[in-house]
């Protein structure tokens, strides 16, 4: 028979640490599972990752392995030592593993394992079959190979989860009036996890499209890339799990930019006005207010409005900014162009 060299398997060192094994079986078990990789090669890939996570993630069956030594080479011929034949490890005729899987599924364990740990051995050897199952569950809940605990027990998996931008503006905040924001997104069927064929559900596909509009509540000084989290309205597993849905904040605003609970606005103003001053009225989230500009006012000038901008958590409003910027106007009058052709010959002097 072949040698089978487990931590090769694992894509782990042989000093590594529980975690590690269980982190690198995770990552595996995700990649190989039937259910999401078609290819020839994965169910035995997932067989091999399986069989390996069994023993290096029990210290007895790690302990007997590695008593084997660390110079066999995977792949090489190998006669189990005086004492290890027909060793029977858990003395059960169960073929769930520490994982949840079912190897009777998968088609038993290898001889390699069998000549190790004997024929065959029951979950009582390694862990309770509830354990395992959250276990699996935890790798996404694909099939239902393995026996399973209640979805309401167990957190749901990652790749459950939708994250999708959010466009929001000065208004939405301000308001604080619920936002409507419409999810499209594409999930594994549940009537036949995935499988398709014959589903009438997914017409064979394999995958469903859903569509859902969903009205969010904007927090208080809100930034830029925070994420809103609705819990439970992400996607849903075949075992009732719900996934939770991220909504990425992004600004969205033609007329404000927004930095906490303070707003920048850009007004325009004449180079007239700009030199002489002005009264201005304009628009903002509070109402229409006039505004001085002051005599001799620069391109650029920030002219700063106490308590017009966004509200605060602990009560009040930021301020709102106000821009200058000069603005030709575009429809000069032959007198108004001779009166600035003036002016800049008098600027030349």
């Amino acid at each position: 028979m072949e040698y089978k060299d487990y931590y090769e398997i694992l894509g782990v060192k042989r000093d590594a640490s529980q975690a590690e094994i269980k982190s690198a079986y995770r990552k595996l078990a995700k990649k190989y599972h039937p259910d999401v990789n078609k290819t020839p090669e994965a169910s035995a890939k997932f067989k091999d990752i399986n069989e390996a996570f069994e023993v290096l993630s029990d210290k007895d069956k790690r302990a007997r392995y590695d008593s084997l030594g660390s110079n066999w080479q995977a792949g090489a011929n190998y006669t189990p030592p005086p004492g290890f034949e027909n060793f029977n490890f858990g003395g059960g005729n169960g073929y769930y593993s520490s994982s949840g899987i079912n190897f009777e599924d998968l088609g038993g364990f290898s001889d390699f394992f069998n000549s190790l740990f004997g024929g065959g051995f029951s979950s009582s050897s390694t862990r309770s079959r509830g354990g395992a199952s959250s276990f699996y569950e935890d790798l996404g809940g694909f099939s239902s190979r393995a026996g399973r605990t209640s979805a309401k027990q167990q957190k749901a998996p990652a790749d459950l989860n939708i994250t999708q931008e959010i466009k929001v503006s000065a208004k939405d905040i301000f308001s604080q009036k619920p936002v409507s924001v419409r999810i499209n997104n594409l999930e594994k069927c549940t009537n036949c996890s995935g499988v398709g064929s014959m589903c009438s559900q997914c017409h064979g596909t394999g995958f469903v499209t859903f569509s859902k509009t969903l009205n969010v509540k904007i927090p208080p000084e809100v930034k830029e890339g925070q994420k809103i989290r609705l819990k439970g309205e992400g996607k849903s597993a075949s075992n009732g799990m719900k996934g939770d849905l991220f909504l990425v904040v992004k600004f969205a605003d033609k007329e404000y930019t927004i930095n906490g609970t303070d707003l920048t606005k850009t007004i325009e103003v004449t180079p007239a006005e700009a030199v002489v001053g002005t009264k201005k009225e304009i628009q903002t989230l509070h109402g229409n207010i006039n505004i001085k500009i002051p005599p001799r006012t620069s391109c650029g000038a920030v002219l700063r409005l106490k308590e017009l901008g966004l509200p605060k958590k602990s009560g009040g409003y930021g301020n709102l900014n106000v821009k200058i910027n000069l603005a030709v106007p575009k429809n000069l009058t032959d007198e108004q162009v001779k009166l600035y052709e003036q002016l800049l010959k008098l600027e030349s002097k």
